[in-house]
């Protein structure tokens, strides 16, 4: 049997591993013991290695020992530092685009580089700025705080601002963008418009792309879309692959976005494949793009995944064969739904402290939900601890209908997991700004 290495670590890696090891055996280097990841290992006869995925000397060793083939990766900061250019050095099949190839992401002017060659129309207003000066005048020129700051690079979702939500007023807006440009030396400032938000996902081999169903995420801390922004609080997604408020012709349109960019990022070398998604508007004056991802969203890539229909190892092996399509690449008549369980100050900020809390996996799954953990480690019989300050675990459902997913989902939690786990009660809901 073929194997394959997984770097990374959290929710998203957690349902990779599960898709993975049924037709790989599975190697993982992570920098602790995800249960969910050490459950696939084990069962597909593999090996995981508790140490720091970014120490390529670390990857290169396990590969060349275990005969590893396939390198697969799905988490922003590994692709950027170039993770799949090693593999790829060393012969290996992969999944993930080279650190050039996911530029696209760690660079957010680049990208908008890119989209303003390929679909002008589909731009927001916007400024790429280098000075303190510079960074003034822009923000003069706003009658108010309508406007939205975005960081140069990485951030894991939680970087970017929005006036009249994650600040108030001009100066505060203005603060905010002055500790990005001190610490990156460019931020950007993007004019802010009304409109229904909205990401398209697509799996690639280089040349062709397969969306997926879109889903719909949850970015803020509490109900009702409330509080800070978060990684993403849960997900959905619509057994049509469509959301309420799209048509297929707009999914088409983005679609046809993102064939353009991963042709035009292909047109020397084979630097992307693997998954894209873009972020977009639905306004009144047509659909506006946001920015790129470069891999799986988490939790996004838990509903996506767990609506394949074809085994995510033959779409891998159609990527790797370039010859994807929609006929080998198909998804269920269904609708999913993703809770993240998170401890009590995720998101707020405060001094760090472990959460430790109990969970019944075998139960829940019996009530018909499925468990990915994320950042935690098992300490012993259901129970764990929380690693670092991210996202806990996540519980997944499917239904005919989203109201039967989500029943199904919240249901399974009830008494078997502790109370200090916090959780959003309204995923499901769909909120528009």
């Amino acid at each position: 049997m073929s194997k394959c290495l997984l770097l990374g670590n959290g929710g998203r890696e957690a349902v990779l591993a599960e898709y993975i090891s049924q037709g790989y055996e599975l190697y993982s280097i992570m920098p602790y013991e995800n249960p969910t990841i050490a459950e696939y290992v084990k069962k597909s006869n593999g090996k995981m290695l508790i140490a720091n995925p970014f120490e390529k000397e670390v990857v290169q060793k396990l590969i060349e020992q275990e005969k590893i083939d396939t390198c697969l990766i799905s988490s922003d900061n590994l692709l950027q530092e170039g993770l799949i250019d090693l593999a790829k050095s060393l012969g290996l099949k992969t999944f993930g685009p080279t650190s050039k190839g996911a530029k696209i992401e760690w660079s957010k002017t680049y990208a908008l580089e890119i989209v303003n060659k390929l679909a002008p129309e589909m731009v927001i207003k916007n400024y790429k700025i280098t000075q303190e000066e510079e960074l003034k005048k822009v923000i003069e020129t706003y009658p108010d705080d309508s406007f939205v700051v975005k960081p140069e690079g990485l951030t894991g979702g939680k970087g970017v601002k929005v006036g009249g939500i994650h600040f108030q007023g001009k100066e505060e807006g203005f603060r905010y963008a002055s500790d990005l440009l001190k610490a990156s030396g460019t931020v950007i400032i993007q004019d802010k418009v009304e409109g229904k938000e909205f990401t398209v996902m697509a799996l690639t081999d280089g040349k062709n792309i397969v969306t997926t169903p879109i889903t719909f995420d949850y970015p803020y801390r509490f109900d009702e879309d409330k509080g800070p922004g978060t990684g993403g609080m849960g997900c959905l997604s619509f057994e049509n692959g469509l959301l309420p408020f799209l048509e297929q012709e707009d999914v088409d349109r983005c679609s046809k976005l993102i064939k353009d960019v991963i042709n035009e990022l292909n047109q020397d070398n084979l630097e992307f494949n693997g998954v894209i998604y873009g972020g977009f508007f639905k306004c009144k004056d047509g659909l506006k793009f946001i920015e790129f991802n470069a891999r799986f969203g988490d939790p996004e890539a838990i509903n996506v995944l767990n609506m394949l229909e074809t085994p995510f190892t033959e779409v891998m092996k159609h990527i790797f064969n370039q010859n994807l399509s929609k006929e080998n690449c198909k998804f269920k008549k269904q609708c999913s739904c993703t809770v993240y369980m998170v401890s009590s100050n995720y998101a707020l900020g405060g001094p760090k402290t472990d959460c430790e809390f109990e969970l019944n996996k075998q139960k829940i799954e019996e009530k018909g939900a499925k468990i990915y953990f994320a950042s935690a480690k098992k300490q012993g019989e259901n129970k764990y601890v929380s690693v670092g300050t991210s996202r806990l675990v996540a519980a997944m459902a499917t239904g005919k209908t989203l109201e039967e997913a989500k029943k199904n989902a919240y249901n399974a939690l009830e008494g078997n997991i502790s109370q200090n786990l916090d959780y959003r009660k309204d995923i499901g809901t769909i909120y528009v700004h």
